[in-house]
């Protein structure tokens, strides 16, 4: 395997169903040892497309790779260098955690002791140890999200795909799949990630593609997305409201746009052209006397680089997912 060929790499995929096309010529292309995070609402296609990558769906159009692998006429293989976790756990509430993860381990053909060794390993490692003899029935959801991500490293694939992995959990059990997640790329795995949280792809990802009705509208880190939208914005308390006047006008010299006054008359939001004219404007005050309560410079958030590329939100009104009606994706392993 050449250490130089991307974990995934697609051109022009196209996926219909009827008259509606869910993916629309899309290109990808995951470098390894990264987290791709793939943002977009409720029925962009990102699933869609996840099932085309993992050879769960027939790709309609274009080409796709997983490690140089032909998806399409080598789907076997790709299988073997891919783990995937779905939107819903697949694992069996009856059984036990251990027993779920010898299950899936032999219907992988891990033999009958390696697989022991490999679930206690696992159980240890998502902090289930204590849990390994309860029922499912008996998790909570953030224990279910844990053991079904247990459940795709198996057979320690280089390649993860998680498909809204932290959808329906709690602030606190997101931030620990977060941290779940960053420790499987810090040892050498390779993570494509869906999500239409847009604080789950700001926090993980290292490159987002968005994705909008099936077409991919933009790529890039999070910091070029932001940027190119808009400008950051430095916003400024004053102490003394009376000092507001002589505030705007300084400002306005220095980068040469006038500022934008609160209506309680003792904030003030700067655009900046650059991001080190905050300096200059904050010392240029300091010289003048004008004193200033709180400072924060701000760029344009993520929501805000979605609204500019696709003219609505990332997180739809509707709460349903066409798209996402099934949990297809838990059957390739």
């Amino acid at each position: 395997m050449n250490e130089t060929t991307p974990a995934v790499r697609a051109e022009g995929l196209v996926k219909s169903f009827g008259e509606l096309c869910a993916v629309d010529h899309v290109d990808l292309e995951v470098r390894r040892g990264q987290v791709f995070g793939v943002l977009g609402p409720n029925g962009a296609g990102k699933t869609t497309m996840l099932k085309m990558l993992a050879t769960l769906l027939p790709i309609d159009g274009g080409h796709a790779e997983v490690f140089g692998h032909d998806v399409r006429r080598e789907p076997h293989v790709v299988r073997q260098l891919l783990g995937v976790t779905g939107q819903y756990a697949s694992v069996d509430e009856n059984l036990t955690a251990t027993e779920n993860l010898l299950l899936f381990a032999r219907l992988q053909g891990v033999p009958k002791p390696i697989a022991r060794t490999t679930a206690a390993s696992l159980l240890e490692q998502f902090d289930l140890a204590e849990a390994a003899g309860k029922p499912i029935s008996a998790f909570s959801g953030g224990m279910r999200r844990r053991l079904d991500l247990a459940a795709s490293l198996i057979t320690r694939p280089p390649l993860i795909f998680l498909d809204e992995p932290t959808t329906g959990l709690d602030p606190r059990t997101r931030g620990q799949m977060w941290e779940t997640i960053r420790d499987l790329v810090a040892n050498g795995c390779t993570v494509l990630l869906t999500t239409q949280y847009l604080d789950e792809a700001d926090q993980l990802a290292d490159r987002i593609a968005v994705i909008d009705r099936g077409v991919k509208v933009a790529e890039g880190t999070s910091d070029e997305l932001k940027s190119s939208v808009g400008r950051s914005t430095l916003t400024l308390d004053l102490a003394d409201p009376d000092q507001n006047g002589a505030a705007a006008e300084l400002v306005a010299r220095i980068v040469g746009e006038k500022p934008a006054l609160s209506p309680e008359a003792r904030r003030l939001s700067v655009p900046l052209q650059r991001s080190d004219q905050a300096v200059d404007v904050l010392v240029t005050l300091r010289e003048r006397g004008i004193h200033i309560d709180s400072v924060t410079v701000q760029k344009p958030s993520l929501d805000e680089v979605f609204m500019a590329l696709t003219g609505h939100h990332a997180v739809s009104d509707d709460g349903t997912d066409p798209e996402n009606s099934s949990s297809d994706l838990e059957t390739v392993r």
